[in-house]
């Protein structure tokens, strides 16, 4: 099979497509045809070395972490998904990645049936975007009805489902972003959007319940600033997690609580998340599509750190 190999811990240009051995289903595995695969910030520092690289087998390696195709294989003839069936999920990560590929074996756990509505470049956009922004928005934040919730970064993959996600349950949201995303989070129920470009968003605002932090502390103390803009016994949750100890210090110092958050694969809150898009409760936003052979460009543009809604990588026709 075609697939994309990352020869070294490196830049972009240590990513080349190759033939490799097709992957083998075992035991409860789903062996999975994938005709697209998301590009995710955790993609792009696993090959550079730091991410969830600490857990790959060794060099070299395929990347890639979630995808929309057709199954190929089951585990057995009553399993709920058949050869042909579409479906969307994720690999077993943080330990294997493996969605850079024309097929992938991963747990049946990691999938579901595919919302009928979207393209596979589309479905491929959501699973580990969609299953981080819930984590923390529903499972840790649990969003609800009047519930101040500020979002950072609210046009990238994350945030914009988290935007949406944290709108569903009730929550008042506001999010930072450029001024040529505002009207687009505010059609997707954001109540304020702050451009972060002209204005900081610790200056203007206090005495939120929740703060979901997609940018992090490497980019201008985003974590730390954000703490005092919580009330009194709020909560961030660090996504990109970077000095998550001293954070977590710094916010129970001031009194308030901090956490970060890593994704867990988890094919029955997929399937939720499914239901939610097909209603049309929520939007998917994938508009940088790029053929396998341009992984390496597709992860420029993700470290860029300027793209609205998700990179996806197009493998093959259905």
């Amino acid at each position: 099979m075609r697939a994309v190999l990352a020869q070294k811990a490196g830049g972009p240009e240590v990513l080349g497509t190759e033939l490799v051995t097709s992957p083998t289903r075992v035991g409860s595995e789903v062996l999975v045809r994938v005709l697209a695969a998301g590009v995710n910030p955790v993609d792009a520092k696993t090959r550079a070395g730091v991410g969830v690289a600490a857990g790959l087998p060794g060099w070299p390696t395929i990347l890639g972490y979630d995808f929309s195709g057709v199954v190929v294989e089951s585990p057995y003839r009553s399993f709920g998904l058949q050869p042909g069936d579409e479906v969307f999920g994720m690999t077993a990560f943080p330990h294997q990645g493996g969605s850079y590929a024309e097929y992938v074996s991963v747990p049946a756990l990691n999938v579901a049936r595919k919302p009928s509505v979207l393209s596979h470049t589309e479905a491929a956009a959501v699973p580990l975007a969609a299953l981080t922004a819930w984590g923390a928005t529903v499972d840790v934040a649990k969003a609800h009805e009047g519930q101040r919730v500020l979002v950072h970064a609210g046009a990238g993959g994350v945030g914009h489902l988290a935007v949406q996600f944290a709108a569903y349950f009730g929550a008042d949201v506001t999010t930072t972003a450029s001024a040529a995303n505002a009207d687009w989070l505010l059609s997707l129920g954001a109540r304020e959007v702050i451009d972060y470009t002209t204005t900081r968003f610790d200056d203007i605002l206090d005495d939120f319940d929740v703060v979901i932090d997609c940018v992090g502390e490497a980019k201008s103390s985003t974590a730390t600033r954000s703490i005092p803009v919580l009330r009194q016994g709020g909560l961030l949750v660090s996504l990109p997690g970077d000095g998550i100890d001293a954070i977590v210090a710094t916010a129970e110092a001031a009194g308030r609580r901090a956490t970060g958050y890593w994704v867990i694969p988890d094919a029955s809150t997929l399937s939720v998340i499914a239901r939610l898009i097909t209603s049309g409760d929520v939007k998917i936003a994938a508009d940088h599509v790029f053929d396998l052979e341009q992984a390496a460009d597709a992860h420029r543009l993700v470290e860029s750190g300027h793209v609205r809604g998700k990179v996806v990588l197009k493998i093959s026709d259905y």
